[in-house]
């Protein structure tokens, strides 16, 4: 439950540039091909970031990259409210945001909580995986709100805040290792875990690696720009908030169905039925 709650916290990195597209567009002057350049970068840096935290997680436990991403946030989010330029508020986005701060609360939970479940593991990984798709379905309407009533640079000053002042002390429950765990154990764990299709643990994961790449390259393009869209055509930017948030929240429907298929099928028989359905889709 800490786990969840962290993660859909910290999944406003993702998200509220979403959201702020069009007001942070029109205030520094730049087109609509500029202007999702710090959601760009943020992936970027949680791409990157997920690694980094995940290495430090399996040493020392998930509790210091969750509160360093907590600080990481607000200094993120308030480097970002004084950005004199596109440049400056995509770097605190890239760096800061995405980096060291999102990252550090998706990767190393999901990781974790791998490790305290034996039976049903998949439901219990995709509902701590469902984090940021919460983050996604509730955060976008609440920034938008706030970017119409105080301006940008204001709501991010407020998430800043909100996210110290919230997921620091939510970080200290995380104390706890799981049980066995401690002193590299959750690398050996990793190790003893048997291969999949005839596969070596490393190609394993590139190809896993090149399958969500592929995935989500279909998937993030509408998410970004349905926003900034929804307000060129007239309906209003607080509709493409809404609408963003309901693909969002069917997001999580869906990755807790996955979870209870795998739990049932299997994780490749799951991917498989995915690919399958996102194809035909």
């Amino acid at each position: 439950g800490v786990a969840v709650l962290l993660s859909s916290l910290g999944g406003v990195g993702m998200w509220s540039v979403v959201a702020a597209l069009p007001a942070v567009q029109a205030d520094f002057g730049v087109t609509r091909a500029d202007a999702p350049l710090p959601f760009s970068l943020s992936m970027i840096g949680f791409a990157l970031g997920g690694v980094l935290w995940g290495r430090v997680a399996d040493r020392i436990g998930v509790m210091l990259p969750v509160m360093v991403g907590a600080l990481a946030l607000g200094l993120g989010y308030a480097a970002a409210a004084w950005a004199g330029s596109l440049w400056h508020f995509a770097l605190a986005y890239g760096v800061l945001i995405g980096l060291f701060g999102c990252s550090a609360t998706f990767v190393p939970l999901i990781a974790d909580t791998s490790l305290w479940f034996e039976r049903r593991r998949g439901i219990a990984v995709t509902l701590c995986a469902s984090g940021n798709y919460i983050a996604g379905a509730v955060w976008p309407p609440v920034v938008e709100h706030f970017v119409g009533t105080v301006g940008w640079r204001q709501t991010h000053l407020g998430i800043a805040m909100f996210c110290v002042a919230t997921m620091l002390p939510l970080s200290l429950l995380l104390r706890r290792r799981a049980p066995g765990v401690g002193g590299g154990a959750a690398s050996a764990v990793a190790r003893s875990a048997p291969a999949s299709l005839g596969l070596s643990p490393g190609s394993l994961q590139a190809v896993l690696a090149v399958a969500g790449v592929c995935c989500c390259v279909a998937m993030s393009m509408p998410q970004v720009q349905i926003v900034a869209y929804c307000g060129d055509m007239g309906y209003g930017v607080a509709h493409g908030a809404r609408m963003l948030s309901l693909m969002l929240g069917m997001g999580v429907i869906s990755r807790l169905g996955s979870g209870l298929i795998a739990d049932r099928i299997g994780g490749v028989g799951t991917l498989i039925l995915g690919s399958t359905l996102q194809c035909l889709t």
